[in-house]
């Protein structure tokens, strides 16, 4: 059984005060990114390092023509790394720039509002917190929402 059959399925058309999550999935851990944020889905083949940058950028990727930043979820929430190559990755445009989002898995839309919103316990990572744009009950699960601008950002 894929990990994204493990949550439960919610509607996936929203509506007002509602908006709709890809799953995705890093170490066996789920996350919702915002369906907005997303360009397009896909594998990813070849990867050329980036000599001296960030850990947590594997390199650039070619994606339709267009070179982009290649981003591992994983390392950016301290999560073990394995292999990138013919990994998953989302396209998303954020500020001008172009990444890639590597990602072990992606699964099903669901739609969250606010009423399934709670608040981040103080107990989590901070490290990790500051890359969440919100925490949601999803059935018995809680679902971190991913904040895409604090994602993409390496001065901190």
């Amino acid at each position: 059984m894929s990990a994204a059959a493990a949550l439960p399925s919610t509607s996936d058309v929203p509506t007002a005060g509602e908006e709709s999550y890809f799953t995705v999935f890093a170490g066996g851990e789920a996350f919702g990114l915002s369906v907005l944020h997303t360009q397009t889905i896909f594998r990813i083949t070849n990867v050329t390092p980036i000599p001296l940058g960030p850990a947590d950028i594997v390199g650039l990727v070619n994606l339709r023509g267009k070179i982009v930043t290649a981003v591992s979820l994983r390392r950016r929430l301290r999560i073990p790394q394995d292999d990138v190559q013919n990994s998953l990755a989302i396209g998303i445009e954020h500020k001008g720039e172009n990444f890639a989002l590597i990602v072990d898995e992606v699964g099903d839309v669901m739609t969250l509002d606010g009423s399934m919103r709670v608040q981040i316990p103080a107990h989590f990572d901070p490290a990790r917190s500051r890359f969440m744009s919100g925490l949601y009950k999803v059935g018995n699960l809680l679902v971190p929402a991913l904040n895409i601008g604090t994602l993409f950002d390496f001065t901190a």
